[in-house]
């Protein structure tokens, strides 16, 4: 099986992927990860890595590259990031996670020890380089859910009731 999950910044897509992964006894692929290592390598920090993969495409097309590779090679995954509902095809599963956005920046910043207006400066910021990344490389519209298969809103339940919907959707898969 493969599921895929995505969702903005803050949204609860790493917690609820690994937590699910854990219960499902699925491997965990992140593709976020590799972004951010990249972005390390560089010493730089995620928008301002942003800033580059938009002036240089290659950084964003590599890291989608590996997440189609992984998701067609590989089973019993759960790939998790924001354009693994559209990268991962053929997943047996997409599912999204939204929240609001004045939740997502006081997740972030919780998460990452900044004040709840920069993480909301960078989540703006990301959001919108990303956008206009997505559409540019690959004519997709990142607010169209259409493709997913699940959304779950993650404002209304506490984490581990929103890995109780995924696991439920999962178990009652029919192919």
């Amino acid at each position: 099986m493969r599921i895929a999950i995505g969702g903005p910044a803050g949204a609860g897509t790493s917690t609820t992927s690994k937590m699910l992964a854990e219960k499902t006894n699925l491997d965990y692929i992140c593709a976020g990860d590799i972004f951010r290592k990249k972005a390390k390598e560089k010493d730089l920090t995620l928008a301002e890595f942003g800033e580059l993969a938009e002036e240089n495409p290659e950084i964003d097309k590599e890291i989608d590259k590996e997440q189609k590779r992984i998701g067609k090679e590989r089973d019993d995954i759960i790939i998790e990031g924001r354009l693994s509902g559209w990268m991962v095809e053929d997943a047996d599963i997409k599912i999204w996670l939204k929240a609001p956005i004045e939740l997502r920046a006081r997740r972030i910043s919780q998460r990452e020890d900044i004040t709840q207006e920069e993480a909301l400066k960078n989540i703006v910021s990301r959001e919108r380089s990303e956008k206009q990344r997505y559409e540019s490389y690959y004519d997709i519209n990142i607010e169209d859910l259409s493709i997913y298969d699940l959304v779950i809103e993650t404002s209304k339940w506490p984490k581990e009731a929103v890995v109780n919907i995924a696991e439920e959707a999962i178990n009652s898969y029919k192919p």
